[in-house]
Formats: C-alpha cells, structure tokens, sequence
C-alpha cells in the first residue's frame, strides 16, 4: 500500500538514492554495494507490487506502484547526469548544437512530467494528515457528552465525513447540532458530522 501512492518525498528518495549510487561508483573505492542497495530499494519492491497489482486485477495497484518505479528510474538516472557533468565526467557531444539543446529539452520535459503528479499527491497527503489532526482534536475536546461512551470513530478524509458511535443516554437533536455549530472552530466546516448511536438507555 505504501508503495501503490507516490509521494513528492518518493522523489526526493529516489534523487538522493541515485546521489549515493554515483558517488560510491565514481569514488577511488569503486564498489557495488551502495548502487545495488539504491536499486533493490527503489526499484525492485515498486515492480513487485506493479506484479502483484496486474496478477490481482487490482489496477490502482499497478498504475500507483508503475508510477512509483518510473519516479525512481527518472530520479536515479537525473542525479547521475547532474553528478556527472557537476564532476566533469568526458561525455560525447552530438554533431549538431540544435540535437544537444533538443536532448536537454527532452530531459527536463520528462522530469517536468515526472514529479508534477507527485507533488499533487504529497500536497493530497498532507491535506489528509492536517483533516485528521483537526478532527481527532475536535473529538477529544468537543464530541464528550454526559452519561455517554464513544464506542467508535470513522474518519473519512476522501468523503471529508466524520462519524461517530455513542452508548449510552440518548442524545438529543439540539445537542448534535451545537456539536456541529463548533466545526468550524477546528477549521474543518466542510466535513459532515454523523452521530449514530448503537444503544441507548
């Protein structure tokens, strides 16, 4: 599941992943160890859940786990040929300047491309975290009635639902609706309160 929702932090993983990888390949030292690690974690659990998303019919699965590997391919091979050229590594040059400046284009376009979805994603996930936090805050300090126990909580952050589940003293209309009055002072007035009581005496 962690891997089925690629983030903006997937990208900078994957950036400082292949960071390490040509620094470890590029040092006296040459050795396997750090690029093989950059690999197996960046490349290999992302193509494993993309496997077990196809063999499932789970297409959410694959398509996020996908998206995730391209991140990681992308990222990798960027901080490679920034680190390259920024050690001034020999490279061939292409006959014509127009070809190398086209080269160039095609690069950042692919970057551009890369990374635009998961920004959205990673700013989706921090709205989610920020609706949670409000909403458990305004279930500790509001949502308490007397003679009542809170036997469940549901937070949807998709639908922006809350819903609650007392035992307990049947609670009354007009205190559900103060309840609701008192949204908006947690910053979270768009949400739907639902109060479901599952036995009253």
């Amino acid at each position: 599941l962690a891997r089925t929702s690629p983030t903006i932090y997937d990208v900078l993983i994957a950036f400082f992943g292949g960071l390490a990888g040509i620094l470890a390949t590029s040092s006296r030292q040459k050795g396997n160890v750090i690029p093989g690690v950059a690999i197996s974690t960046a490349l290999m659990p992302p193509l494993c859940t993309a496997g077990y998303g196809l063999a499932t019919l789970q297409f959410s699965f694959f398509f996020g786990a996908f998206y995730l590997f391209i991140i990681n391919t992308v990222f990798i091979a960027l901080a490679t040929l920034i680190t390259t050229r920024l050690l001034k590594f020999p490279f061939k040059h292409l006959l014509e300047k127009k070809d190398e400046i086209k080269a160039k284009r095609i690069v950042w376009v692919i970057t551009l491309i890369t990374v635009l979805p998961s920004i959205y994603l990673g700013y989706d996930i921090v709205q989610q975290n920020k609706f949670i936090a409000s909403a458990n805050r305004f279930i500790e300090n509001e949502a308490v009635f007397p003679n009542d126990y809170l036997l469940k909580k549901h937070i949807d952050t998709k639908h922006k639902t809350i819903t609650l589940i007392y035992g307990g003293q049947y609670i009354e209309v007009a205190q559900i609706n103060l309840l609701r009055n008192k949204l908006p002072n947690y910053n979270i007035d768009t949400a739907a309160l639902k109060i479901q009581q599952g036995f009253a005496y």
